[in-house]
């Protein structure tokens, strides 16, 4: 299957390495900036350009992986003069439908992971949710998936929507309250990497119980006063909301459990 890689970010990294990696050749990289296609195309072995206008127009599969904003307008660049080609994006939060007007093959290859460009990840771990525009494509995204995933699932685009919003209250929002601790331990000079050990713990406790049962400390037992002497230790305003609002959701979570 001649396939072409629109995007040349994280996830489009991991992804046609992936594929490359399970016996999938890719016949060419696009993305706007040239270095960055050409970085890409070089670890894949395969021709690259920045020129949308050089895309190749015989393909047999175009995988845009770009910003979700993006997205509509690569498909109206490519898809028209590409009737033959199968579409399909890698977004969470972006509908199939974006696709639909161009009568083309469609669908969607969503990996739910966080990805850097120069951290390995093990593709067959992760979740990959798919949808296409008719039984046939769905059955040739459903083989592409399974080349690099052991966990390929069906999800209509409603359904994809609530998968990336958890997602990224899971991943994101996770990790900047990561960054919030960070700026707090900068001020006393204090190694972050210390914190891993209670990182780690608190992730693995989600292994074997819900979020709900793992949760913990002062904002469960709603203690004002060891709260109210931690909100006076932040300086910046907006660290001090974030940290009220966490505490008042987690304290009504914890009651709404109780009932």
């Amino acid at each position: 299957m001649k396939t072409v890689i629109i995007g040349s970010g994280n996830l489009a990294t991991h992804l046609s390495l992936a594929l490359k990696a399970s016996g999938m050749p890719i016949a060419q990289v696009y993305s706007r900036t040239a270095e960055h296609a050409a970085e890409l195309a070089a670890k894949l072995e395969c021709p690259f350009t920045a020129e949308v206008d050089e895309v190749l127009t015989d393909a047999d599969l175009y995988i845009i992986s770009v910003n979700d904003d993006a997205i509509s307008g690569m498909a109206v660049r490519l898809c028209k003069a590409r009737p033959q080609g199968v579409f399909i994006h890698t977004a969470g939060s972006v509908p199939m439908g974006i696709f639909r007007p161009y009568g083309v093959r469609h669908g969607v290859l969503y990996p739910m992971q966080t990805f850097s460009k120069n951290r390995p990840v093990d593709f067959r771990t992760i979740p990959c949710f798919i949808e296409a525009s008719d039984d046939t494509t769905l059955e040739l995204i459903r083989g592409l998936a399974g080349r690099i995933s052991d966990n390929v699932i069906p999800a209509d685009s409603e359904k994809r929507r609530k998968l990336h919003l958890a997602a990224v209250l899971a991943c994101n929002l996770a990790n900047h309250c990561y960054r919030l601790a960070e700026r707090v331990l900068e001020e006393e000079q204090i190694d972050f990497k210390l914190y891993l050990p209670l990182i780690q713990e608190t992730a693995r406790k989600v292994t074997a119980m819900s979020p709900r049962e793992a949760q913990t400390g002062p904002m469960v037992r709603y203690d004002l006063g060891v709260m109210a002497a931690q909100v006076s230790l932040l300086h910046d305003q907006r660290t001090r909301q974030i940290y009220r609002l966490m505490a008042e959701s987690i304290h009504e979570d914890t009651l709404l459990c109780v009932k």
